[in-house]
């Protein structure tokens, strides 16, 4: 697949004058100076343990800390319209945005009535502006991540638990309703592979009752998964047997070291590929896949992949589709990746940002993903440095 991808599209990934355009001098000071820290993984580490605790216990400045330091890279805003600056900025270099309330695993169900709550509001938020393009959210912000587990298990549910079931399948319900009245897209995240078949159980049911016009529900494939492209391929064969459009939102992944400690305490086949390369490969051939069948298909490249994401735009332009079709686009982290979201937009593509948004406490879970993963297992941090830096002298700035 690699050798595949022609460079006639002259797509400049390295342009940090259009990657940062709409960052100060001063932000890209301190970008830099996040950056520099976060490249040292015993530092991520050692953060990462002592402030969730911290923010959990709420010890004194602790939340102030964490706000001032990496949730201002990675998050829009503590609300909605806090984080509406945020969203414009990027909206004037044709980037758009996509809202993700940052609550997940929640037990209570005030906490899921209240996640439910704060979707419909980003709903109703993105109908009103052509900058937002999507909401996301997750289904372990509006269930216990318990029961859906023993629902994946097939164990018998009480009563009770099935009642609780019931109100599950009507939080989310009125969320993809409330989406479709607005005309707004809904990603469904992936989670942990232990409920993640409920999740696919859930979504898919929203997708055939609500995707039948335009695709308004859309899953998550994680492909550094075993057996998730197959996947892919049967979602795509169940959307035309039932007729309705798929949404695929194609990640490689968020817990791989979390899956793997799980499999291996007890004792059970890691779900993980066994190398990168693999997951590279499947992902790669699930964009080849999507693009393919773009008619059927509306995708999402959600990837900071550099090659993957040359390799979605030469198909798109091999095959002679108009490069913002809206059945294909390209999603990055905000606060990362910069040098593809705003050079892919410059080019035409659809691009946005996933913006995470809600107070420090419901987001310091997502923040301490972003600096383990980023940091310690796929190098992200680094470019992201040298990045910065690029700019920094091509501007002047010390």
């Amino acid at each position: 697949m690699k050798e595949a991808i022609p460079n006639k599209l002259n797509i400049n990934f390295n342009n940090t004058a259009t990657a940062f355009a709409y960052k100060t001098d001063e932000e890209l000071r301190w970008s830099a100076r996040l950056f520099k820290m976060m490249n040292k993984s015993w530092l991520v580490k050692l953060g990462s343990n002592i402030g969730l605790k911290a923010v959990k216990w709420n010890l004194p400045f602790a939340e102030s800390t964490v706000k001032a330091t990496i949730f201002e890279q990675f998050c829009a805003g503590t609300t909605l319209l806090k984080s509406s600056e945020a969203i414009d900025r990027l909206y004037k270099y044709k980037v758009k945005s996509i809202l993700d309330y940052g609550a997940e695993g929640k037990t209570t169900e005030k906490d899921f009535n209240n996640s439910m709550n704060e979707s419909i509001r980003a709903i109703e938020f993105a109908a009103q502006e052509h900058s937002i393009s999507t909401i996301s959210i997750k289904i372990t912000a509006l269930a216990r991540t318990s029961l859906l587990e023993k629902i994946q298990s097939s164990d018998p549910l009480t009563n009770k638990e099935s009642k609780e079931y019931q109100y599950i399948l009507k939080r989310v319900d009125s969320i993809c309703h409330a989406a479709h009245e607005k005309n707004v897209q809904v990603f469904i995240d992936a989670e942990e592979s232990w409920i993640q078949d409920t999740i696919d159980f859930i979504t898919r049911r929203m997708m055939r009752r609500y995707n039948k016009e335009s695709p308004i529900v859309f899953n998550t494939f994680q492909l550094y998964r075993k057996g998730k492209l197959q996947y892919l391929m049967d979602s795509y064969e169940d959307a035309k047997t039932e007729k309705y459009i798929l949404g695929a939102k194609l990640v490689r992944g968020a817990y791989m070291e979390k899956e793997r400690e799980r499999a291996l305490d007890l004792n059970y086949p890691s779900p993980i590929q066994s190398n990168k390369k693999t997951t590279d490969n499947d992902y790669n051939t699930a964009i080849q896949f999507c693009v393919d069948h773009y008619l059927q298909i509306a995708s999402v490249a959600a990837t900071h992949n550099q090659e993957s994401c040359l390799l979605q735009a030469h198909l798109i332009d091999q095959k002679g589709i108009e490069k913002n079709h809206p059945h294909l686009s390209f999603c990055q982290l905000y606060g990362m990746s910069d040098n593809l979201t705003f050079n892919l937009a410059a080019e035409g593509y659809n691009t946005s940002k996933y913006m995470v948004y809600g107070p420090v406490k419901e987001v310091v879970p997502f923040l301490i993903r972003r600096a383990q993963e980023n940091s310690s297992i796929t190098g992200e941090v680094g470019r992201e440095y040298k990045l910065v830096l690029r700019e920094m002298k091509r501007r002047g700035i010390r």
